[in-house]
């Protein structure tokens, strides 16, 4: 189904794979006539060309990437909007769509979700941008539509920013790197390894795109196989899968930590481009004679089975047919991994589920950027068809991306169909997939199409002793199991039709409801501020000495952005910096955000000009211990905040506010092992925190313990390779070795600067 090269691949005229090694040369000379090293066979790749292109650096070794288009939604365009302000923004340089697809729906806290609609559209207008109302378009759907184009780069605020599938290759990342953006600053990064996606076969009806994504997500995830690289999609497998299939793989690349996607391209993705009155923005795409690649992942379309993902990760895969057939062992297994995550917080089983010896789920949603595709609710309706889902506990929700999908779901009968059974039919929202819509009752479980299943972003909440299941599936094998009124089904069980429906795109709905500028500005509009939205609180340089302590140890082997940060209702606060602080690790670690504001009070007193130990006074046995090896270190040189250590945090969401959060609250830095995603590395940093990497074992420290850093501004300045910081007790200073990993010269200037705001402030 899936296997994996031990080493590097050549690829020949796009369709025969030479593994690297000894004879390889000889095989290249062999098939082609000559030789080629690999360094110029790397530039074959579509990758090589589509980043030279974009590289103003003219180094490709060093990357300094323009993008040609950004977007965001409506959970991040707020604070990007106010860094950008903050450092001088007067016009969006390039593209700039802001989606409303996000905080639609959850009422919370009043009318500041309409207000932060209504910043978007009026910054829209000020700025010369795009605005799309709520219930139009998740955000990735509206830029497939009308973004993508054949060679173009995408940034986008949300990490499932994948249009590779299009001929695009798009990036998401923290806010921050969209705020350079638009200061006409550089997306920064080493030239990142290629990694061949070679496809054969074609799937077997009832297997989707979500089964070929899970196949591949659950054989490269654990392994780190392309983390932080490209995933080239190449191979004779790619012309046996439409448009719409191809997007469906291509979105959940994210979830194998992957830096980016690219497809190869050819007449199917002309047609899409057409449909969608843009043919102008494809172009052909392939690799060059000989191309080279750091890796190579092969998948044998024609035998992937129908998968799941069960809980609390996209990687725990199996095929359906396995799960059933395994039930007892699976599930022990899933309820052990379960204790870890959850911390053994709340009782939670799965084997209640089971009956007469097959497993029931509560809920079934095919939905957002990643199930609520034409195809796969057409495939969906044809499954569901003469079936209905039963007035019992099982309920199925439907959500079409766009309201154009929706349109031609009314106009060829599919959305009736899906009606007609019990279900329900949505406008186009992401709620589902972060927590903020169809939360499950407490202990259900739920299948999804949709992009992650970890725990508690479905929308339970574990501190209030709440825990709800989900696992990931395509939309095929949703429909077979409420057809069968929860009982978990494969899709290929299914000896019915399913059909191949033309889609018609009607432009009109667009034209008449989408704001676009068209790139010109209106300095003149006046930005609409609701009361939950702040600017951002101040924040002071790097110090030359630094007191930290330590407020939270998660030994989690993987943690996610959604424990640092939980998503769903608690997002509506994302434009109120410390509103939204409030609920940092809340469902991971609750005391967290007392500790953090304690040892904040300390710098705050600092920043005020006081003793920070009048408002700490523990502080002043910590200073004693320090001032007999460290007797400088004084008030007008030292500064005092929190750090966490998490073994690998950041798993999983392009979300700033994971960072700006423990930013707001006095975090200083953080203490991995190792760090999930480049995108969470890189929002710390555009924060100014210290991403201190520590090796594997046991830890010098635990938790609320006092760690200080002496000369820390100067080793960032000095590029020093290993930093030493020093336990601080009763029994004086115990020293321990981290390092900060490579750091550009600009990265280092924000740290030192305290964070990216400050970098890129105008004086006034």
């Amino acid at each position: 189904m899936v296997t994996l090269a031990n080493g590097g691949a050549w690829l020949v005229n796009g369709a025969e794979i030479i593994a690297d090694g000894p004879k390889a040369q000889a095989e290249l000379a062999a098939k082609t006539g000559r030789t080629v090293s690999k360094e110029e066979a790397k530039k074959q790749t579509i990758a090589y060309g589509i980043l030279e292109n974009h590289n103003t650096s003219g180094n490709m070794e060093k990357l300094k990437i323009k993008f040609d288009k950004l977007t965001s939604h409506d959970i991040t365009f707020v604070g990007i909007i106010q860094t950008a302000r903050a450092s001088g923004l007067t016009k969006f340089p390039i593209p700039y769509v802001l989606t409303n697809c996000h905080n639609s729906l959850c009422a919370v806290g009043g009318t500041i979700n309409e207000d932060d609609h209504l910043f978007g559209l009026t910054c829209a207008k000020k700025y010369g941008g795009v605005y799309v109302p709520p219930h139009q378009a998740v955000i990735h759907q509206f830029a497939r539509e009308m973004l993508a184009g054949g060679g173009k780069m995408i940034l986008g605020s949300d990490s499932h920013t994948r249009y590779g599938a299009l001929g695009t290759m798009a990036m998401g990342e923290g806010g921050p790197e969209l705020v350079k953006q638009l200061l006409n600053q550089t997306y920064d990064i080493r030239m990142p390894e290629v990694v061949g996606v070679y496809l054969t076969g074609k799937p077997e009806k009832g297997v989707g795109p979500q089964d070929v994504a899970l196949a591949i997500i659950g054989a490269v995830f654990a392994n780190g196989y392309v983390k932080n690289k490209v995933m080239e999609f190449v191979g004779p497998g790619v012309a046996n899968l439409s448009a719409d299939f191809r997007i469906g793989i291509d979105v959940m690349t994210t979830e194998t930590t992957c830096l980016s996607s690219i497809w190869q391209t050819d007449d199917q993705i002309r047609e899409f481009y057409e449909i969608h009155g843009r043919e102008a923005e494809y172009k052909e795409l392939a690799p060059g004679q000989t191309a080279y690649y750091d890796g190579l992942i092969e998948v044998d379309l024609s035998k992937v089975k129908p998968m799941i993902a069960m809980p609390f990760h996209p990687s725990n895969t199996y095929t359906i047919e396995e799960l059933n057939a395994n039930l007892t062992d699976i599930l022990a297994d899933v309820e052990k991994k379960a204790a870890v995550s959850l911390d053994n917080a709340v009782p939670y089983s799965l084997k209640d589920k089971v009956r007469d010896g097959r497993f029931y789920v509560d809920q079934g949603i095919i939905a957002g950027c990643a199930g609520g595709g034409f195809e796969n609710i057409c495939a969906a309706a044809d499954i569901l068809k003469g079936s209905y889902i039963g007035n019992q506990e099982f309920t199925l929700s439907v959500y079409p991306a766009s309201m154009p999908i929706y349109m031609e779901l009314i106009k060829n009968g599919c959305a009736a169909t899906i009606l007609e059974t019990g279900a329900v039919m949505k406008t186009a929202f992401c709620g589902p997939c972060f927590g903020a819509g169809d939360t499950p009752a407490n202990n259900a479980f739920s299948i999804r199409h949709s992009t992650r299943n970890f725990p508690n972003r479905e929308g339970s909440k574990l501190q209030n002793g709440q825990i709800a299941s989900v696992a990931l599936m395509d939309a095929r094998s949703i429909a077979a199991t409420a057809a069968n009124q929860g009982r978990l089904t494969a899709a290929t069980e299914f000896d019915g039709p399913i059909g191949k429906y033309q889609y018609h795109f009607d432009s009109k709905i667009y034209q008449n409801r989408v704001f676009d500028s068209h790139g010109v500005a209106d300095p003149s509009v006046e930005i609409h501020f609701g009361p939950n939205i702040k600017d951002w609180p101040t924040m002071c340089a790097l110090p030359e000495n630094l007191v930290l302590q330590v407020v939270s140890e998660i030994h989690d082997p993987v943690t996610t952005t959604d424990e640092l940060i939980p998503s769903g209702e608690t997002s509506s606060y994302r434009s109120n910096p410390l509103g939204l602080a409030e609920f940092t690790l809340s469902r991971k670690d609750p005391a967290y955000v007392g500790l953090a504001k304690e040892i904040h009070k300390a710098q705050e007193a600092l920043m005020d000009g006081k003793d920070p130990v009048t408002v700490k006074p523990e502080l002043a046995e910590i200073m004693d211990e320090i001032h007999v090896q460290f007797p400088q270190a004084a008030n007008d040189n030292i500064g005092f905040g929190s750090t966490i250590f998490a073994v690998k945090p950041g798993d999983g969401s392009a979300r700033e506010q994971a960072a700006s959060c423990q930013k707001v609250l006095g975090g200083w830095a953080n203490i991995a092992n190792e760090y999930a995603t480049k995108r969470y590395r890189s929002n710390l940093i555009n924060w100014g925190m210290l991403p201190f990497v520590i090796p594997d074992g046991d830890l010098p420290f635990t938790n609320h313990d006092y760690l200080f850093f002496p000369g820390i501004r100067k080793a960032v300045e000095e590029k020093v390779a290993e930093i030493t910081g020093y336990v601080v007790d009763a029994d004086g200073l115990k020293p321990f070795t981290v390092t900060l990993g490579e750091l550009t010269d600009e990265e280092r200037q924000i740290i030192l600067k305290g964070c990216l705001i400050n970098y890129n402030r105008v004086e006034k």
